[in-house]
């Protein structure tokens, strides 16, 4: 019985020496800590003298409130460990993207809190308040604020102008038709270090490759799938399998993008998986691309930023992960508000301008959707690749 006993209380000691919360060999400093904010521990505490940290390891944290942490340390040639417990607090405000001049049709009945798109970097639904008069069955011109509130009580506040009209006016205005030329985007862009190519789908129908290529084009980025409704199946591009064989024969670099709605990791994941047994086995000399972009629609899909990014994520390291490049396909506007951590993919950027002044670092920069190129039948996105 003795033998027993002794053996438990040394188990107990020893796992108490293991991992104790309340011993002053480690402190945490008394500071809140940012969600989603990337901290080295050896910043966050102090140690006592003659303790030596075993790893300075970089802590995230994802959630609001009290954050557990177990860190190792070196105690009189001893590893030690010891649970710290920080606070987590969120202090961004929801953010508004989108217009916020409005008009909608007499006896409107649907939620105006959805005629703007919100969202937040925490929450998957801020809190939408709206203040000021408005008479949904009169028309008129209303002048709204919209008080958009997160968990954290962080406000965003904007002012939107509510047209009611008994029937949306019609534009008979002709306007006149802008082209950009291939040739002149070559002459100004090609250098040493670029390349100049286009992108296609279904949309250029059947394409000329031996014309777009003797034009001088070097690549192309090709829709390889597009999925059409949330939670929905993905389908072939109508004119993948052509443009990617066609493509290649006239000696053009191809890669490949997929239009994706997807709203979870692993719907993303998945996605990935079919891309890759989509292609086969077929090489690329560009990256796969995941191509998110149905923002009009961001308030239905009950995501955070950090959701978004997270699902970006995880189709571009799957994809990696069986062995082709990934890469993000968005807009100026988006890579600067709400893709985080964007530099650690490749980046392909859409600024329809003839001058970019997006900051961070891309890959392929789509410069226009109204390109004009031998080979295709109306308007191309024409793209600089960069070496």
């Amino acid at each position: 019985m003795k033998i027993v006993l002794i053996i438990i209380l040394s188990l107990f000691v020893s796992s108490c020496e293991k991992k104790e919360i309340n011993n002053n060999d480690v402190l945490s400093k008394n500071t809140d800590l940012l969600v989603y904010e990337s901290y080295e521990i050896d910043n966050l505490i102090t140690l006592k003298e003659g303790i030596t940290l075993e790893n300075n390891d970089v802590f995230i944290p994802k959630k609001i409130g009290e954050n557990k942490y177990t860190i190792k340390y070196k105690k009189d040639n001893k590893i030690k460990e010891k649970e710290l417990i920080f606070n987590v607090v969120d202090n961004t405000p929801p953010k508004v993207f989108g217009g916020t001049n409005k008009t909608v049709l007499l006896n409107y009945d649907k939620d105006l809190c959805d005629l703007i798109v919100y969202g937040d970097n925490y929450d998957k639904k801020p809190k939408c308040e709206i203040t000021g008069e408005y008479d949904l069955q009169k028309e008129g011109t209303y002048k709204l604020l919209y008080k958009l509130t997160d968990q954290s009580n962080n406000l965003k506040e904007v002012n939107v102008t509510l047209n009611i009209v008994k029937e949306y006016k019609k534009n008979n205005t002709p306007t006149e038709k802008k082209v950009t030329n291939f040739s002149e985007v070559y002459k100004e862009h090609k250098k040493e270090n670029t390349e100049i190519g286009i992108d296609v789908s279904k949309w250029q129908g059947n394409i000329d490759f031996e014309k777009v290529a003797s034009a001088n084009a070097s690549f192309v980025m090709i829709r390889i799938g597009v999925q059409t409704k949330q939670n929905g199946e993905l389908s072939l591009d109508k004119y993948y399998l052509e443009n990617i064989k066609k493509a290649k024969e006239a000696g053009l670099k191809v890669g490949v993008y997929l239009y994706s709605i997807a709203t979870s990791e692993k719907e993303a994941i998945d996605h990935a998986d079919w891309v890759v047994n989509e292609l086969n086995g077929e090489a690329l000399d560009l990256p796969i691309t995941f191509d998110w972009e149905n923002w009009s629609k961001w308030n239905s899909y009950n995501m955070s930023f950090y959701d978004i990014n997270n699902i970006a994520n995880s189709f571009i390291k799957r994809v990696e992960e069986k062995g082709y490049k990934g890469m993000l396909y968005s807009s100026k506007f988006y890579l600067e508000n709400i893709w985080e951590n964007k530099n650690n993919n490749t980046v392909w950027l859409a600024h329809y301008t003839t001058k970019t002044n997006y900051q961070d670092s891309y890959m392929i920069w789509q410069l226009c959707n109204n390109g004009k190129i031998d080979g295709i039948n109306g308007d191309v996105d024409i793209d600089i690749l960069y070496k």
